[in-house]
């Protein structure tokens, strides 16, 4: 087994049990007891005029998540609802992992309309598209507003222990944004956005050294 080195850490707040309900708007009051995350860059390219801040609280049930992006070039690709169409979407993702083998970890990638793409992946981004999140373990609710857009969801704590997510209270997380711009050919190609520098040469989130800790206080 590969063992993890010591990672980046958020602290996870608690808050009183079934009191925050998840709107897509992030207007709970109970927001306000969340440490922000703010230090979302590219490590690989330049990017401005956008934001990004993420916070996350647990009251024991659930875990609750809430990312809220300032960006006025936001790109929805509305083909359909396939995966194929929320992967070329701005969107915003959470990666776990039981460790640093990756084998497996799953994933949850969100655009601002509250589509999902969730699926299983394993080393060498090996995905399982026909996996799904366990049932009434997700919920996830969206809205956009005159700055950007707001994704706020929660994970029940029972699916993340189905699937061996949490040991010590600790969650190893990977956190993530994909932003789309508008190219000279008239196209859209992705800039990608981490809490962590992989350190990898090209951009690559499937890997272990973007992981990061959630710690359930």
């Amino acid at each position: 087994m590969i063992k993890s080195k010591a990672l980046r850490t958020y602290n996870v707040n608690s808050i009183p049990l079934h009191q925050l309900t998840i709107t897509g708007k992030a207007d709970s009051p109970f927001w306000e007891k969340a440490n922000i995350l703010s230090y979302f860059h590219s490590p690989w390219e330049a990017i401005k005029d956008t934001e990004t801040k993420f916070k996350a609280l647990c009251d024991g049930d659930s875990l609750y998540f809430c990312f809220e992006v300032l960006d006025d070039t936001i790109h929805i690709d509305e083909t359909d609802d396939s995966f194929h169409s929320i992967n070329v979407s701005d969107r915003v993702e959470l990666f776990f992992r039981s460790n640093a083998s990756l084998n497996p970890y799953y994933c949850l990638e969100i655009d601002p309309t509250s589509r999902i793409m969730d699926f299983k992946a394993y080393p060498n981004k090996n995905f399982d598209f026909n996996w799904n999140w366990p049932h009434e373990g997700l919920l996830v609710n969206s809205s956009f507003n005159p700055q950007g857009f707001c994704v706020e969801g929660k994970i029940s704590i029972a699916s993340l222990k189905e699937l061996n997510l949490i040991h010590d209270g600790k969650i190893e997380t990977g956190i993530y944004r994909a932003k789309y711009y508008k190219t000279k050919k008239n196209d859209f190609e992705p800039i990608w956005l981490t809490w962590i520098n992989p350190k990898t040469e090209t951009p690559n989130f499937h890997i272990s050294s973007s992981f990061g800790v959630l710690k359930l206080n």
